[in-house]
């Protein structure tokens, strides 16, 4: 996937990426402020998550219940320093569970992260629009 949206899309495109995911576990790329929780928190409520969903931020994870029972992990590593504070609280856990895992920030634990998983790419283009690109 290579394509440009605007908001009003998203729908769309998260519905998309449920859809043709060959992973579970979703690692999203971009620069602060280009969507990643916004994409994240539209994925997670057509998985059919009824909770308000924020930003892990400070907490590093949040835990979410879909309507089946099933548990959703958000992560977001921007506010850690190394890799062992991912270890420590157990990502490699998360990581071997068959629940679906979306991580913000991936960089700062690439030493870590399955090599299956869906690498997203985010970017703000020039007419406000938003650039995804997945591999």
């Amino acid at each position: 996937m290579d394509e440009c949206f605007n908001l009003v899309q998203l729908p769309e495109i998260a519905a998309r990426l449920i859809k043709t995911s060959t992973s579970k576990q979703l690692l999203f790329y971009g620069e602060m402020g280009v969507g990643k929780t916004t994409l994240i928190k539209e994925i997670i409520q057509q998985l059919g998550v009824e909770d308000t969903v924020s930003s892990p931020t400070y907490s590093l994870v949040n835990v979410y219940e879909t309507n089946e029972g099933s548990a959703v992990y958000h992560f977001d590593f921007y506010r850690i320093n190394d890799e062992e504070e991912a270890l420590d609280m157990g990502i490699d856990e998360y990581l071997d569970s068959p629940h679906w895992c979306f991580i913000e920030w991936p960089e700062r634990i690439k030493n870590l992260l399955p090599l299956n998983a869906l690498e997203i790419h985010l970017s703000l283009e020039a007419d406000g629009k938003r650039r995804i690109k997945t591999n």
